[in-house]
């Protein structure tokens, strides 16, 4: 085995623990993130079924002065 320099003998069960830690991280991250926007999704499904989000007139809408010629 061959070892760069400045690495030790025996970093490799370092290594994976510090692998498996990013890992868990992303994979926490993820998680939240889908979390998040499920419950987002729900408050706004939630408002425009009880009418208070309807959508804002003109949001959205191409304006005459933007319309594509």
């Amino acid at each position: 085995m061959v070892f760069a320099p400045g690495e030790k003998p025996g970093s490799e069960p370092e290594e994976a623990k510090l692998q498996s830690a990013s890992r868990q991280i992303v994979q926490n991250a993820i998680l939240q993130a889908v979390h998040q926007v499920s419950r987002e999704a729900r408050r706004r499904e939630a408002r425009t079924s009880d009418g208070r989000g309807s959508r804002q007139p003109g949001v959205g809408e191409l304006t005459k002065k933007h319309e594509k010629k």
